[in-house]
């Protein structure tokens, strides 16, 4: 096995979490697509996490280490810098793949008619209130993937996402269009963009409905962190508006910005957020009504619904 080239690098960053990067580790291992590698960057001194990290006797694992703590981005793009594979998948610590993620996704990337797919596939959001299976759909034809990410047809989220676990794409495509390890949120959708911008590339979804990675919110920060700082995020999307539709301009800012500062109770955020979505983007009703609902819905009864209607629709798919 140590002799055969790898068809896939796997690369995990990792700070603090030994047993949780075990995990994570555990499960790439285990993967029925055998010819990997999975390289494990550790963003600064952390002496336990190499001791975890040691007792997994498998020669398919290289660990890298960080002298400095420089952020998820920047060590992701340390890992990729160390791949020997054509195809790279990510993998957050505090996460795991199912059996057959890289299985399914190579197959997907050797088919595909783009130079650089990037391959995304359904994950499981879990957390104490249930399972839920995400997105709850694929890009429709000729659908613009910031419209696809951010709209809505619906109050929920899912309609669309790019999280780390669900991107294996070229290494050739990740090397052209590195991570913004200056940014701190939005890395994952903020490279998804500018990556798409690029010629060539094209959105591809692994061949199988079924979950293929188990993206654990409980553990992670918190679902929708996006907004932690509701002017970043305000300026990043206005820094992004070329790559960007109005309407999903105006989406991101009162659906997916709104309800992490609602659930905040940021109120100095209400009237700038609504302002903006309307002077630079084109918002349809349901993202004013979705923008509302998150100021004056209990949160209590928007979590009740949308576990139970997570629930319905991972029922018989997992």
């Amino acid at each position: 096995m140590a002799s055969e080239t790898p068809m896939v690098s796997v690369v995990i960053p990792t700070y603090n979490r030994p047993q949780l990067v075990v995990r994570a580790v555990r499960s790439a291992l285990a993967q029925t697509l055998r010819t990997i590698e999975v390289i494990v960057v550790q963003d600064g001194p952390n002496a336990r996490t190499l001791q975890a990290l040691a007792q997994i006797s498998d020669s398919r694992l290289k660990v890298q280490w960080l002298p400095e703590n420089v952020g998820s981005a920047a060590a992701y793009n340390a890992g990729i810098a160390q791949t020997s594979a054509s195809w790279v998948a990510f993998l957050d610590d505090d996460d795991e793949y199912l059996p057959r993620k890289l299985e399914m996704q190579l197959s997907a990337a050797q088919r595909s008619s783009h130079r650089y797919p990037i391959v995304l596939c359904h994950i499981i959001g879990r957390d104490k209130s249930g399972d839920r299976v995400w997105p709850r759909r694929v890009p429709r034809p000729g659908e613009p993937i910031s419209e696809w990410l951010f709209c809505r047809s619906s109050p929920f989220f899912g309609e669309g996402l790019v999280q780390s676990d669900m991107i294996f794409t070229h290494r050739e495509l990740l090397q052209a269009v590195p991570l913004d390890g200056s940014l701190p949120e939005h890395d994952d959708i903020d490279w998804s963009l500018r990556a798409l911008a690029v010629a060539g590339v094209g959105v591809e979804f692994a061949p199988t409905r079924e979950p293929l990675a188990i993206w654990y919110l409980d553990e992670n920060r918190p679902r929708m962190s996006l907004a932690s700082d509701w002017r970043f995020s305000l300026s990043w999307v206005a820094d992004r508006k070329h790559l960007i539709t109005p309407r999903a301009y105006a989406s991101f800012l009162l659906t997916w910005v709104g309800s992490d500062v609602a659930r905040q109770g940021r109120w100095e955020a209400f009237w700038p957020l609504l302002q903006a979505a309307f002077r630079y983007g084109k918002p349809a009703v349901i993202d004013v009504l979705v923008y509302l609902g998150h100021w004056t819905l209990p949160e209590r009864l928007k979590r009740q619904v949308a576990a139970r209607l997570g629930r319905r629709r991972t029922a018989g798919k997992v």
